[in-house]
């Protein structure tokens, strides 16, 4: 229930104000997998897509497992497309990531510098879980969220937030506050 497509609105909970973007590449895989070894993992890949984690900030520092705060009803935005891993470099590596808020770039990275690589993500989940064709893996954030900018900066109802990664495209999704 936390996931929204490609230009379906996400939810400003009523509890909050501290709705924050977290725009991020993702991974969906093809097969079924445990113990994968690193150097295997992108054999496991069937494409690459888009996402706005909608965090909501004052519920994820709560408690020491974010968990509460990045699963409220509408706030993660998915889509719209799945590129092939044969149209990227591989694991998705070297694309410009820009996060934009009604139109300003907000963050603007590369994947190159995610702390960790798609091979080394699905690797390691694959030690703990059993990993199942269709499981989305969401790769982290580049710097530049709301809650650390001076003064904060989160979403609000009617803001406009777009995640574009090089080679596969834009998500868009208007905010709009929760109606008690």
């Amino acid at each position: 229930s936390c996931l929204v497509a490609h230009n379906q609105p996400m939810i400003k909970p009523v509890q909050s104000d501290q709705f924050d973007y977290e725009g991020e590449m993702v991974v969906v895989l093809k097969k079924r997998g445990k113990k994968i070894p690193e150097n295997e993992a992108l054999d496991y890949v069937a494409g690459y897509s888009l996402f706005n984690e909608g965090s909501i900030r004052d519920f994820q520092f709560l408690t020491p497992q974010w968990t509460v705060g990045k699963n409220f009803d509408g706030t993660g935005a998915f889509g719209p497309w799945l590129v092939t891993p044969d149209a990227l470099p591989p694991g998705g590596k070297g694309l410009k990531i820009t996060t934009r808020l009604n139109g300003k770039t907000v963050q603007e990275s590369n994947t190159e510098h995610m702390i960790f690589s798609i091979a080394s993500l699905i690797s390691l989940l694959s030690d703990t879980m059993t990993l199942e064709p269709g499981d989305v893996i969401i790769s982290g954030t580049p710097s530049g969220v709301g809650v650390s900018r001076k003064p904060p900066l989160f979403m609000k109802d009617g803001d406009v937030a777009e995640v574009e990664v090089e080679s596969i495209g834009v998500l868009r999704n208007p905010i709009r506050a929760e109606r008690a």
